[in-house]
């Protein structure tokens, strides 16, 4: 694409720092709230200033800042304007050695970033409204989980020690957790209602359950994070997303260790691979098997198991290309000239 435009946005909960770079020239900045109609009133204003200021010659590029985005995200995809929601990691490292920062100076580096990576940014692509409600119903279920958990675990740590006590304090808590559990369970009946009403949303859950080890918790953050497999489009960068694809570290001669995976992940798509993991190779079948051979080679558990991680996202990925479940005893049918 040619941009003319380049937008920077450091974004907060209350503001956002605007800076406008046509090409490498710096030639507007401005700080505004963080509202639809503010927002509105710096378009007019910049329609004004910059005739040529036209939707299809911009790139806007941000941080992702979770809600935060959420009315800037929905004003620059309603007026047609490209945007890239980038890491901020990748934004503060390409930028070199760098000293002292504020909101303006931060809106400047996303900008100047914008126009040095514009070849190779990947745009943003909106998920569906749909999506966006499972988003928040998986979060919500996340949250009661570990409202739960830290109800649970100090009771049953302290039942060898003080049983008095437990007993007592359990039964302080026991009509939360009571109502914990059927809000787990209205959250898991919601998600489910919502996925079986969408035609598309649907066959993806279908074919990604169907891999050996993934239930459906997995399948569903699977669907979010992909965003319905349309912005993480291939088996590799899923598992470098995931934290399960070892990546070589060497340098020269001297330094030759071992690959390993990085820490830079979604640590919870991360433990639920995890967990699907394990559950395979409880079962028996190809995973079992593939298993007990590299711990007889000599391999190290995890080392295993996080192969069998990347086994499992591979066989979910070409399953979902190929329009088709996972199938556990599959033959292939030769064909003879």
């Amino acid at each position: 694409m040619n941009w003319k435009y380049f937008i920077g946005i450091d974004v907060s909960k209350l503001t956002l720092d605007i800076c406008i770079n046509q090409g490498k020239e710096k030639i507007f900045s401005r700080s505004v709230e963080n509202r639809p109609k503010a927002l509105e009133q710096l378009w007019n204003e910049l329609l004004k200033k910059i005739p040529d200021f036209i939707p299809a010659e911009i790139l806007c590029c941000c941080e992702h800042t979770g809600i935060y985005n959420e009315h800037l995200l929905c004003f620059l995809n309603n007026k047609k304007v490209a945007i890239c929601l980038e890491n901020a990691t990748h934004i503060k490292f390409s930028g070199g050695l760098t000293r002292g920062k504020n909101d303006k100076v931060d809106a400047e580096r996303i900008a100047n970033y914008a126009y040095k990576e514009r070849e190779s940014l990947r745009l943003w692509e909106p998920p569906r409204e749909i999506i966006k409600t499972l988003k928040h119903l998986s979060v919500l279920r996340v949250r009661l989980l570990n409202v739960r958990k830290a109800l649970v675990v100090p009771l049953e740590e302290m039942k060898r020690f003080q049983k008095d006590a437990v007993k007592m304090m359990h039964s302080h808590t026991q009509a939360t957790l009571k109502s914990i559990e059927k809000d787990l369970a209205a959250v898991d009946i919601k998600i489910l209602e919502i996925i079986k009403k969408d035609e598309t949303l649907n066959r993806l859950f279908s074919i990604t359950k169907s891999v050996t080890g993934v239930g459906k918790v997995t399948a569903v953050e699977i669907l979010i994070t992909t965003n319905e497999f349309k912005n993480i489009k291939t088996a590799q960068q899923y598992a470098c997303y995931a934290g399960v694809a070892p990546f070589e570290h060497s340098s020269g001669t001297s330094i030759k260790n071992k690959p390993r995976v990085s820490h830079k992940a979604n640590k919870r798509v991360k433990t639920l691979l995890h967990m699907a993991a394990m559950a395979s190779i409880k079962q028996s079948g190809e995973m079992r098997d593939y298993m007990l051979r590299k711990l007889e080679q000599g391999k190290s558990k995890m080392s295993v198991l996080n192969a069998v991680r990347n086994k499992i996202i591979h066989r979910i990925y070409s399953c979902v290309m190929n329009e088709r479940k996972y199938e556990k005893n599959y033959k292939k049918t030769l064909l003879y000239p």
